[in-house]
């Protein structure tokens, strides 16, 4: 399913849970708000509200979970420009499949609550549950890890992640453990080859072929099959599918003259995949006196692009974003700066063919 922006939650989702966990035990990782409560923007909870999107039909068994088959989607992905928030939401909801309410658990009847004391946290935290409702647990023996295609990359994610777990106070202090490359989840009877999140980059593969519970693929525009991280991600969804586990991705907008691993997975659109893509070039308000989409060498047209794919983002300065944008078209590379600011799938100044020839030719032909 594709989505352009937040809608009605008119389905049932453990979201409403997961978000009041959030605000209980994450927190704003940096800036002059650094360590206050972690309080999700419009469009992250809408993406939250998808991913714990749980089936209607869904049948809890306390002997036979259900695991991924009790959630609409297997998959969640992102796609935004730099410093709307990706990383720091990517952080929370990666200390959500490790120590909160993770894991479809039944639907509620009155009286009904989800207690942070019996899901090992002594934070004394509690989450009223309506009639009807779908509920949620934490996952008996996580393995998570979170990828990118270098140490410096995944750091988006890591570093946030290390920066809520270690706050003076924090009730995740005594739930994740940070051990330089991986965290160890506290849990009673833990397992060393599980109850973890690990570290994956390009470089680091040695843990992969692991069945794993959750992943993050973050910046997936970059993983390509000459890179390798094609194979990595292959790899880690097989893991997930194995132990019922499911995933999300983040990136930017890619480069099509590559084909990367997400734009693979926008295109084919599956219907078990929720992805969000608030794409500026679909926006009638967004297209000039030509019927088509502005040009974005014009600082007029930039701030009007700028705040459409921004919008729900509070904490970004367009002007900010302008200046960065602008270095970028004087620099001679226009399209980098419409793909990380503009939310636009263009093609690089590399690329062999320029965007769409190459689509039109194979359809010549198919037909």
């Amino acid at each position: 399913m594709h989505s352009e922006g937040p809608g009605k939650i008119d389905f049932p989702t453990t979201g409403d849970l997961v978000d009041q966990w959030i605000e209980q035990h994450c927190v704003i990782p940096g800036g002059f708000k650094k360590g206050r409560p972690f309080r999700q923007y419009d469009w992250q909870f809408w993406c939250t509200a998808n991913h714990y999107r749980v089936r209607e039909d869904a049948v809890y068994d306390p002997d036979d979970p259900p695991m991924n088959q009790a959630f609409q989607y297997r998959l969640t992905q992102v796609i935004a420009p730099q410093k709307t928030g990706k990383g720091p939401w990517a952080a929370c909801l990666t200390c959500v499949s490790a120590v909160g309410p993770e894991l479809f658990a039944g639907w509620a009847k009155r009286g009904d609550v989800y207690r942070c004391d019996q899901q090992g946290c002594k934070c004394g935290w509690y989450f009223e549950y309506e009639p009807g409702e779908p509920m949620a647990t934490r996952h008996p023996s996580p393995l998570i890890q979170l990828t990118a295609n270098s140490a410096d990359q995944v750091k988006n994610v890591w570093g946030p992640l290390n920066s809520m777990i270690r706050r003076k106070g924090s009730p995740l202090a005594d739930l994740l453990l940070p051990r330089g490359d991986f965290i160890r989840v506290v849990a009673e009877g833990s397992d060393p080859e599980s109850d973890r999140i690990d570290m994956v980059t390009s470089s680091a593969r040695s843990r992969l072929g692991n069945p794993i519970s959750d992943y993050l693929h973050d910046e997936s525009g970059l993983y390509t099959v000459h890179n390798g991280m094609v194979d990595v991600a292959d790899a880690q969804e097989r893991g997930a599918a194995g132990m019922g586990g499911r995933g999300k991705q983040t990136s930017n907008c890619w480069d099509p003259a590559v084909q990367s691993f997400a734009q693979t997975y926008f295109e084919q659109n599956l219907p078990d995949v929720f992805t969000y893509y608030r794409n500026p070039d679909t926006n009638p308000e967004l297209f000039g006196p030509d019927g088509k989409p502005l040009s974005y060498l014009t600082k007029t047209n930039r701030r009007k692009i700028h705040a459409y794919v921004y919008e729900g983002s509070d904490h970004v300065n367009l002007d900010s974003i302008e200046a960065l944008a602008l270095k970028l078209v004087t620099a001679g590379d226009p399209a980098q700066a419409e793909r990380f600011f503009g939310n636009r799938v263009v093609a690089g100044g590399g690329a062999w063919l320029p965007e769409g020839v190459w689509n039109a030719r194979r359809a010549d032909v198919a037909a």
